[in-house]
């Protein structure tokens, strides 16, 4: 586990966003492991599907997979889960270091309550429910329309960017992770081979591969050229009076022609075009 969360600032933060929502809110670390909720007990028909050892397993894996989907894309994901309810998940980041998941889920997504069920029970058909009990959990389930949990899903980002801002969620910086992300954001613009990081954090080529695919989702190569061309378009925007020769030394590249090329193969136009359209 890379960060730290403060429990007891979390619950009440959970909390409000309950009273607002009216959803359930759960923390999960970077490792897709639970910490806190609320309210902690779930909705009544998750709790009968959960009762099996074939209905949680699916209720984790659905977890897991949403978490690796929000990762993946570094925004909120909303999705329908295996048992035929709307969720959506946020990833939390920390100086550019995936360090948890907010997700809310149970949201009973239906115009009517048959509608819900006939589709609800079709997807959990295979696992050992009592459909009675199941169905009559479901009857009790209110109906959420889409745009709700669209602005249910704002909020949830909102929250996450708060919890980060308000350090209820920090990175060890004692961990390799940190030191390495700490690095590369300070020094991406000079020359960054595997060696060289390698050295400086005393592992080898090996770990660093796989400890940069974990924190980025991506080599090397790829986070120092991403975070280049965020440089690089900030420079373009709002710098007018630097050259592109000079937008390139500063990004790290020494020879302009070959900027202009991974940039137009990266951002999808030239430079001057970025500089042009951002008026």
């Amino acid at each position: 586990m890379i960060s730290v969360f403060d429990v007891a600032k979390l619950q009440n933060l959970l909390k409000d966003f309950f009273s607002i929502t009216g959803i359930r809110i759960t923390v999960f670390d970077d490792s897709m492991r639970e910490l806190v909720a609320y309210p902690m007990q779930v909705a009544p028909y998750c709790a009968l599907i959960r009762e099996s050892t074939e209905g949680l397993t699916a209720c984790r894996h659905c977890d897991q997979q949403a978490c690796r989907a929000a990762a993946e894309k570094k925004k909120t994901h909303i999705y329908r889960c295996h048992a035929g309810l709307t969720e959506a998940v946020t990833p939390l980041y920390g100086n550019n270091i995936l360090i948890g998941f907010l997700l809310f889920g149970h949201v009973f997504p239906y115009a009517n309550h048959e509608e819900g069920w006939q589709e609800i029970r079709r997807r959990c058909a295979a696992l050992p429910v009592d459909m009675e009990k199941l169905h009559a959990a479901v009857l009790q389930a209110v109906p959420v329309q889409e745009a709700y949990v669209r602005s249910a899903a704002h909020i949830l980002h909102a929250v996450a960017s708060y919890l980060i801002l308000e350090r209820m969620a920090t990175l060890r910086e004692d961990l390799l992770e940190v030191r390495l992300d700490t690095y590369i954001t300070k020094h991406y613009a000079e020359p960054l081979d595997a060696a060289r990081l390698s050295r400086i954090l005393g592992i080898g080529k090996t770990q660093l591969y796989a400890l940069t695919k974990k924190l980025y989702q991506q080599g090397m190569a790829a986070r120092i050229r991403e975070l280049r061309m965020e440089k690089a378009k900030s420079l373009l925007r709002e710098r007018r009076d630097v050259t592109l020769a000079e937008v390139a030394w500063q990004c790290g590249y020494q020879d302009y022609n070959y900027f202009f090329t991974v940039f137009k193969r990266e951002v999808g136009c030239t430079p001057r075009e970025w500089r042009n359209g951002s008026d």
